[in-house]
C-alpha cells in the first residue's frame, strides 16, 4: 500500500459557505434586494484547518485498505 515514501496528495476543498461580512441578495418571495448577514462562527479560510483533517482521512484510507488486504485483522467480526 505505502513503501515509507511520502505521499503526494492532491487536495480541494470548497469555498466556505458563508461570511460574516453583508451581502446584497434578492429576496425571492418579496421581490425587493436586501441585504443578507449570517450570524455565526464564520471561517473565511480553512487553510489552517486543513492539514489536521488532511492527515486524518489519510491515515483512515491507508488503515481501511490495509484491513481490505488482510495486513491488519479485522477487530470486529462480519455479521453473515
Amino acid at each position: 500500500i505505502t513503501n515509507g515514501m511520502p505521499l503526494e496528495l492532491r487536495i480541494a476543498f470548497k469555498p466556505a459557505a458563508s461570511i460574516s461580512m453583508p451581502q446584497r441578495t434578492i429576496d425571492i418571495e418579496k421581490n425587493i434586494e436586501t441585504d443578507l448577514k449570517v450570524k455565526g462562527r464564520h471561517d473565511p479560510c480553512v487553510v489552517p484547518r486543513a492539514p489536521p483533517v488532511v492527515d486524518s482521512i489519510v491515515g483512515i484510507i491507508l488503515l481501511d485498505q490495509c484491513i481490505k488486504c488482510n495486513l491488519i485483522p479485522r477487530v470486529l467480526k462480519e455479521l453473515e
